[in-house]
């Protein structure tokens, strides 16, 4: 693919770990319990593998020199980093939450701050307890940062939930980036077997995420808000029309004020669909301006290649250089 580049190429799905989170949670009630839960989910073969690669991408997902040369070779410009999912934590009480929200905040924006023309970063608020949602939102505004991740879900509170509704409105006041990253499927041991919990869990999260903020009629409410769904979005942007035959049968089915496929186009989705075919069809359902270079960098389950998998999409110039960039340069750059 040739042609200009006015604009940098932007990855806005990579990640950081943040031992400090993780070294506050340690031995806290509750911890435990999670890792418990998280180990039924993968089952033990996805846990043998998990750990030595986690292990072997350590110097990435911590030390910024070493993350610089792996985008260099990547040819990507600017990363947007966010906290790796397993610092969310949503089983921790309101001031340890508090606590690892914090941490994440400061810890994410110190890391971006040593490369600031190249990294930009987001951090952590507490879905688990929604009354302080908005205080870590403006937390981690303060320190720089562009927004903030969130999981699917919380234990007992879907992203329809109306108690999120503060938070919803702070976040579209201030332009905050939402970057909805799912941790863990609630599928649980049906899906511990052949990574399942992740090929089939991940995309089933998403799908069921972004269907909660648009049925409950969210995006009707807040129709300026900055949402990017990691992984393309999952099932929900290829198999959309399901959803608007609901609307249009049922009337079970009225929540959101229009046809579900149209708020589509409200959405921002990352690029990591790993199928050229699906990559398209993104495009074709949410728009050539609604979809952002994505990578997972650097973990397994990410692209080494991002700029490679989305020239084999065979995009048009105009819609190959939007997602390559210019359409994160407007989401993220604007002063």
């Amino acid at each position: 693919m040739t042609g200009p580049r006015p604009t940098p190429t932007i990855d806005v799905h990579a990640h950081l770990l943040l031992p400090e989170v993780e070294e506050a949670v340690a031995g806290h009630p509750g911890h435990a319990e999670a890792r418990s839960l998280d180990a039924r989910r993968n089952g033990p073969a996805a846990l043998a593998v998990n750990g030595p690669m986690v292990g072997e991408r350590v110097p990435r997902l911590t030390d910024v020199a070493v993350r610089l040369a792996a985008m260099d070779t990547q040819g990507v410009d600017v990363q947007l980093v966010s906290p790796s999912p397993s610092h969310y934590h949503y089983w921790a009480d309101p001031q340890l939450a508090e606590r690892v929200c914090r941490l994440a905040n400061e810890g994410t924006a110190a890391h971006c701050a040593k490369a600031p023309d190249r990294l930009s970063g987001l951090g952590l608020v507490p879905l688990q307890h929604p009354g302080l949602a908005v205080e870590l939102l403006d937390h981690a505004l303060e320190q720089g940062l562009k927004g903030v991740e969130i999981s699917s879900h919380a234990p007992g509170h879907e992203l329809s939930d109306p108690s999120y509704e503060p938070f919803w409105s702070r976040a579209e006041e201030t332009g905050a980036v939402l970057l909805l990253h799912p941790f863990g499927c609630t599928l649980d041991e049906r899906l511990d077997r052949w990574y399942l919990s992740n090929t089939v869990g991940q995309p089933t999260e998403n799908a069921v995420a972004l269907s909660h903020l648009i049925f409950s009629g969210a995006l009707d409410r807040h129709p300026d808000l900055k949402v990017i769904a990691a992984h393309g979005g999952g099932y929900l942007p290829t198999h959309i029309g399901r959803s608007d035959h609901a609307w249009w049968a049922r009337p079970d089915a009225r929540g959101c004020a229009r046809e579900p496929s149209s708020y589509l186009k409200r959405l921002y989705f990352d690029s990591l669909v790993h199928d050229p075919y699906v990559l398209r069809e993104l495009v074709r359902a949410a728009g050539a301006d609604r979809v952002l270079l994505g990578s997972d960098f650097p973990f397994d389950m990410g692209s080494d290649d991002p700029l490679g998998a989305l020239r084999s999409a065979l995009l048009s110039d105009h819609a190959f250089h939007a997602v390559r960039g210019a359409n994160a340069a407007a989401l993220l750059l604007k002063d």
